[in-house]
């Protein structure tokens, strides 16, 4: 049982690793990769060669009988939502670590990388329901707030359900916001609820997977239980077939989700638990920009 000091200390040292990160890996590529939402008026000044027409202020030109033009200045604050996957498959790790440690720690640096920005940002965990929403807001003790649920938060309910959670982030969720979906898609038939978002919000998933969701070793019979359903069932691993059969699954789950987002004109990651998830993080930001 965690106490309450181990859990602040664990808040600490996420906010540490956090800050080293947004500091020395994302300069700049947080803040370029995602537009905000228009552009606000900013002043009015002399016209000149090579400005746009279509920005010339006429009543303020015609006032002092000489070309003013209009400037605008990108409006930068933006509102950013977590979608994270509480569900009970997310406590497999083989590797590195479980699935569920590194949606924290990634949910962590995003929601920090969020308030540097001086951006919103929300929460909400989900499992086959809506376990939790935490509103947008700006701010330190909110992002405290945030990681300290993060670590702590346990889940009435041991399945998935994404379309649940993507109603419920459109329902509650007005204007145009970056959603980051972070789970391992241990789920189908989402698709239709996904376009929808897709369409109004700017819908980034990151699928995160141990090598073994992929890959059986050869070590004879297995016994396996489906950490959501609790079905148990034994694997001959020896078997190349078995093993063929388990690798292909997986290849098609993950097309489907490919193909899913990118019918929604949303950007899928495949991150597993033993890569460096900041490289990957990282060069998809550039690529944003």
């Amino acid at each position: 049982m965690q106490t309450t000091a181990d859990i602040l200390k664990k808040v600490r040292e996420l906010e540490i690793k956090s800050k080293k990160i947004t500091t020395h890996l994302f300069t700049g590529e947080y803040h370029s990769a995602f537009k905000g939402k228009g552009m606000s008026f900013r002043e009015v000044r002399e016209y000149s060669a090579g400005d746009d027409v279509r920005f010339i202020d006429w009543n303020v030109s015609a006032r002092f009988s000489h070309p003013f033009t209009k400037l605008f200045e990108e409006e930068r604050e933006l509102t950013v939502m977590l979608l994270v996957d509480t569900s009970s498959s997310n406590l497999f790790g083989t590797i590195g670590k479980r699935k569920k440690d590194l949606i924290i720690e990634m949910a962590a640096i995003i929601a920090f990388s969020a308030i540097n920005n001086n951006d919103k940002v929300g929460v909400i965990f989900f499992s086959n329901k809506v376990e939790k929403f935490i509103p947008p807001k700006k701010g330190r003790p909110h992002v405290l707030y945030i990681v300290r649920e993060l670590l702590t938060m346990q889940p009435q309910s041991k399945g998935t359900d994404l379309d649940e959670a993507i109603r419920y982030f459109n329902n509650t969720t007005r204007q145009k916001s970056i959603a980051f979906i972070l789970s391992d898609f241990l789920s189908s038939g989402y698709n239709n609820d996904l376009k929808v978002i897709g369409k109004k919000h700017d819908v980034i998933g990151v699928k995160v997977y141990d090598k073994m969701d992929m890959q059986l070793p050869d070590v004879g019979l297995m016994q396996v239980e489906d950490a959501e359903n609790g079905n148990i069932k034994w694997l001959d691993t020896g078997n190349a077939l078995v093993r063929h059969n388990y690798q292909q699954n997986f290849f098609k789950h993950s097309d489907e989700s490919k193909k899913y987002f990118r019918q929604a004109g949303a950007s899928l990651l495949h991150i597993r638990t033993d890569e460096d998830y900041i490289k990957i993080l990282q060069k998809f930001f550039l690529k944003r920009k």
